[in-house]
């Protein structure tokens, strides 16, 4: 299985983060994350991490990123540092390390970043010929940024502190481009 994720900020310990997120401390933020990931999650899974792992406690972060199972990609974010790029490369669940990535997916097309990004042919006649944008950076519990279609939020704030499986998000984008047209032709 595939899943995405992304702003996992493990250790980021203002309390605007893990509080909004329901929990009373990073330490019941960061076990929970772990805890949910690893029950969803196997070791020859393939997760793509859209940016902002960790904050502040770097030994501790890393600690953290080892106990998640799954082969990891991770797309750099904001707080992904040029000081905890090479640790993320040392760990051995982790497969890549890149600032962006074009992703396909059983006939889909993806773009995969850290920051929402537009996409091109949102036009076309088929979903299949369209870029889609899969994000973080936002921490809006909404999975649709500025309620497009094509521009899906994986985060942990968007999906209960939870990887997303890829067909998860396919119905989901599907779902929003139907009701949109809808919309639009009444």
């Amino acid at each position: 299985m595939i899943y995405m994720t992304s702003d996992l900020h493990f250790c980021h310990d203002k309390d605007f983060l893990y509080e909004r997120r329901g929990f009373v401390s990073i330490d019941e933020m960061n076990e929970t994350i772990v805890h949910n990931w690893n029950i969803i999650v196997e070791p020859e899974d393939e997760v793509y991490i859209l940016g902002d792992l960790m904050l502040k406690d770097n030994e501790k972060g890393i600690e953290l990123l080892k106990r998640l199972n799954g082969q990891l990609h991770i797309i750099l974010g904001n707080h992904d540092t040029k000081k905890r790029i090479p640790l993320y490369e040392a760990c051995e669940n982790v497969v890549e390390v890149t600032y962006a990535k074009p992703f396909r997916y059983k006939g889909y097309h993806f773009f995969l970043t850290h920051y929402p990004t537009y996409t091109a042919n949102i036009d076309k006649e088929s979903i299949h010929q369209t870029v889609i944008n899969l994000h973080g950076h936002t921490h809006q519990k909404n999975p649709f940024f500025q309620d497009h279609w094509f521009m899906y939020n994986v985060s942990m704030d968007a999906h209960d502190c939870k990887p997303i499986a890829m067909p998860q998000i396919i119905r989901e984008i599907t779902d929003k481009l139907l009701t949109t047209e809808r919309i639009n032709d009444n």
